[in-house]
């Protein structure tokens, strides 16, 4: 029997944490994820929401075990919104935890930002290997982030595109963006644009990756058989779809206790736009078997992503993995006996 008074908690810096895995590894993790979830092997609740109006932002929690990779872990995030105005700090911080589930051992406490990033990409990416079109080429990412970072390299594994383009408000943001990325990329050339419409017109699959509280892409840009990935709302009353597009579409979600609330239908829902019943149901049931994905090339198929929290614990028993075999961070003695 281990004896784990002896075992010590691994750290992870943000740094410590790039390249621990490979984005088609991200997508396998998440992919996992949600048959995991659409199986009913695991336990977890809606992520939390702590909002306190001195501080512009919030916080969110989210705990979940999985069964497999037998494992639980909660991420803890902090959200403020003027940080980087008044602090020069990050918008959000992201702190993971890892904890073996029969004794709820620390095994590593880790930065959740990249993390984040990867696997919040890698939920856009495997809706569209689930959904989208199988002859899809052109790629429009509504937003020039960092979860823009994540869903190039993730995206760029489901499909061999040969279009893709990017929108942000922010000409420089475009610029930044391109310049950091461009060079990873020799299969295509990135197009930069400040018009969504541009942007979006056209392209086969619609990645939307922004904090926007009004609608962003409208219906009469979606051409039919086009699949759209929600991925930027995660909380009530964002939203960044024309709600037309929701009443003529194919929707999935990650989870609807979570997305009812929190996610792109969110908003639709309260104005009655659609209801539950409009729901084809969850990714996990398309990954499982259970439903149907596209049902047609002409179908406008759209998938509601909040992330949750089990994507997470089925996702750092392998970058726990990779960090020890790799011996990066440092390890503490969290507990005596």
């Amino acid at each position: 029997m281990e004896n784990w008074a002896n075992r010590k908690t691994l750290i992870l810096g943000r740094s410590e944490m790039i390249g621990l895995l490979t984005p088609a590894e991200y997508n396998q993790c998440v992919e996992q994820a949600y048959r995991m979830h659409g199986e009913g092997r695991y336990y977890m609740d809606p992520k939390g929401h702590i909002v306190i109006d001195r501080f512009p932002g919030e916080w969110e929690v989210m705990p979940s075990y999985i069964e497999e990779p037998h494992s639980a872990a909660c991420k803890w995030v902090s959200i403020r919104e003027n940080n980087r105005a008044n602090f020069n700090l990050p918008t959000v911080f992201s702190i993971l935890i890892y904890t073996e589930p029969e004794t709820g051992f620390p095994l590593a406490i880790v930065d959740g930002s990249y993390h984040t990033v990867m696997r919040t990409g890698s939920a856009g990416a495997v809706s569209a290997k689930w959904m989208a079109r199988k002859n899809s080429k052109t790629l429009a990412i509504v937003g020039a982030g960092h979860m823009a970072e994540g869903a190039l390299a993730t995206f760029n594994e489901v499909f061999d595109w040969k279009d893709v383009r990017i929108w942000s408000r922010s000409q420089e943001t475009l610029d930044h963006f391109a310049e950091a990325q461009q060079p990873k990329y020799d299969k295509f050339k990135l197009k930069m644009s400040t018009d969504v419409e541009e942007v979006v017109s056209g392209a086969d699959v619609v990645v939307t990756l922004t904090p926007a509280r009004s609608p962003l892409v409208r219906a009469e840009w979606v051409s039919p058989g086009t699949h759209i990935a929600a991925v930027g709302a995660d909380k009530a009353g964002d939203q960044e779809l024309d709600g037309k597009l929701l009443t003529n579409a194919r929707i999935f979600v990650d989870d609807i206790r979570q997305c009812r609330t929190d996610g792109e239908i969110n908003v639709p829902l309260s104005q009655g736009l659609i209801t539950e019943d409009d729901i084809a149901g969850e990714i996990g049931e398309v990954i499982t078997g259970k439903k149907k994905g596209r049902t047609s090339d002409d179908e406008i198929t759209i998938f509601d992503s909040t992330g949750i929290a089990l994507q997470d614990s089925a996702t750092v028993p392998l970058e726990y993995e990779r960090a020890m075999a790799a011996g990066v961070g440092i390890e503490k003695k969290m507990i005596s006996t």
